[in-house]
């Protein structure tokens, strides 16, 4: 997600932007003068513009207004330490408002809040196939995977439409019948910092989640064929031939399923 950060106390502005940089998947741009920003804009791309209000010449509303006339999506916070502002502030519609100093967590937050309203109103751009072999597409391109057992444990992840595996659950899939010692342990690891890199190099790297030691990809930033099916989309139910992620044999339970569904 890409954020701009505009105060006219450069001391403020770069605090900002470091608190931003600090959040996972955000890629932060700071400014001390509006008409920057402006231009920036014009030439470039972001999700969300965290705006000072009490700034000299143009005041953070006006250039709210201004930054909307260029990108019409872009969603605002507005950061100021008056908070009588606050009633004009909500004529240009932002998603939060926050009281200087801004706190990292309750910035964290907002961040997401933001990030949320903004991929709702973007198509998904990531797209699983499970018809046939298995395959993942970012805005119709096909992801390479650096080894084979990544794109394995992502299908898997896939195949368990959001549902948490544990890392022992994750290795007897990739590797069946070998002993979950520290050796393969470390391999197990390695598969997932592997299928992290990829898919943050993808700039969908917000698709996969770690915590607790359990592994589980958010199936609200991605299109598939067979959770479609599974919701009974006749589109879906057309398209399906009876293969469902051909190349791995785990995959055979579910397509039972699938076929079953079918007639």
């Amino acid at each position: 997600m890409k954020v701009i950060c505009v105060d006219d106390e450069r001391l403020l502005m770069e605090d900002t932007v470091g608190r931003c940089r600090e959040v996972d998947h955000v890629e932060a741009t700071g400014f001390t003068h509006p008409a920057d920003a402006i231009s920036y804009l014009s030439r470039e791309h972001a999700d969300v513009a965290l705006l000072d209000i009490d700034m000299p010449g143009m005041n953070g509303i006006e250039l709210a207004r201004k930054l909307r006339e260029i990108c019409p999506p872009l969603q605002v916070i507005f950061l100021t330490g008056y908070p009588q502002y606050a009633l004009d502030a909500y004529e240009v519609h932002p998603c939060s408002y926050l009281i200087k100093p801004v706190k990292k967590d309750r910035l964290e937050a907002e961040l997401a809040f933001a990030s949320s309203i903004v991929l709702r109103r973007q198509p998904v751009p990531v797209e699983a196939r499970t018809f046939g072999n298995f395959d993942l597409f970012v805005h119709g391109k096909p992801v390479a995977f650096r080894q084979a057992k990544c794109k394995e444990l992502l299908a898997y992840l896939i195949d368990r439409n959001g549902a948490s595996v544990t890392r022992r659950e994750a290795f007897a899939i990739l590797w069946e019948d070998r002993m979950y010692d520290r050796p393969m342990q470390k391999q197990l690891d390695t598969i997932i910092r592997l299928l992290r890199t990829t898919l943050i190099q993808e700039g969908i790297g917000e698709i996969f989640e770690m915590k607790s030691a359990a592994l589980r990809i958010n199936p609200d930033l991605i299109s598939c064929d067979a959770w479609r099916y599974l919701e009974g989309d006749p589109d879906a139910r057309r398209a399906y031939r009876g293969e469902y992620m051909s190349n791995y044999s785990w995959a055979l339970f579910t397509e039972r399923c699938m076929t079953e569904m079918n007639t």
